[in-house]
């Protein structure tokens, strides 16, 4: 499958799944969205793929939502098409550049990750008056220390490859360049094992994982709620988009 937007190449049983929207740093709107969509739709439902990478090129993996044109959801995959999604085959990052906000919730997402030394990872919504809504406020807890997560969370500072390497986050670190390479061989070695036991392993550590995921994300609507209804909302998109400092009023 290949679109303006994703594109996916197949190498024997591994789908290569790749993000095209670098001149907005592969933000997702609602376009990019749907690509991702329906590009995971076509793997998870292809008999013959047993593993898929994930990558937004060299340059970048992704920096998250659009915040001017809003990146929307699926019903199948939710937020950006994956953040809901109940996959059942194995999924590896390769990522590069950045994974900011959302990008950083995608990876969260994905079962493996390979990552550039010089990557930049971080959750900045606390910046902008908003918060993590695509799954970060829970599943920072599950891929980090609790401190840490903690840490990501709240001051919105970036995170480096090297401290995610540290924590577990990141399963493979690489030179830059080097992530997708990386990643095809870790695919490679998934594939070459039964794709019957690794679809079953896969199943049942998510079942385990997802067993809290109910209250999570009713703990992040509810948060979401309230954030949305505030003054430092309104002030933190405002100062963004006028790249300024926020006056922020705690109302």
């Amino acid at each position: 499958m290949e679109s303006g937007l994703v594109r996916t190449e197949i190498q024997d049983h591994v789908s290569v799944i790749s993000l095209h929207r670098q001149d907005k740093r592969n933000a997702f709107d609602l376009a990019l969205t749907n690509a991702l969509n329906e590009a995971l739709d076509e793997f998870e439902d292809d008999a013959d793929q047993w593993v898929a990478v994930l990558t937004g090129g060299p340059d970048m993996f992704s920096a998250g939502s659009d915040l001017k044109e809003g990146s929307g959801k699926t019903d199948r995959g939710g937020e950006y098409g994956i953040i809901r999604r109940k996959r059942l085959k194995p999924l590896i990052a390769a990522a590069e550049g950045l994974a900011l906000g959302g990008g950083m919730e995608i990876l969260f997402c994905c079962d493996v990750v390979v990552a550039s030394r010089d990557l930049r990872l971080g959750l900045p919504e606390v910046k902008r008056g908003v918060l993590p809504t695509s799954g970060g406020l829970f599943r920072a807890l599950r891929s980090l220390p609790m401190h840490i997560a903690k840490e990501v969370v709240l001051t919105g500072e970036e995170l480096s490859a090297e401290r995610a390497f540290q924590y577990g986050l990141v399963n493979r670190l690489v030179e830059p360049g080097q992530a997708l390479p990386e990643a095809l061989v870790l695919a490679e070695e998934i594939a070459s094992n039964s794709p019957t036991s690794t679809r079953n392993a896969l199943q049942a550590m998510e079942r385990i994982l997802a067993d809290g995921d109910d209250l999570g994300w009713a703990a992040t609507d509810y948060a979401r709620a309230e954030v949305f209804a505030s003054e430092d909302r309104k002030e933190g998109i405002r100062a963004f988009f006028d790249r300024r400092q926020p006056e922020w009023t705690g109302r």
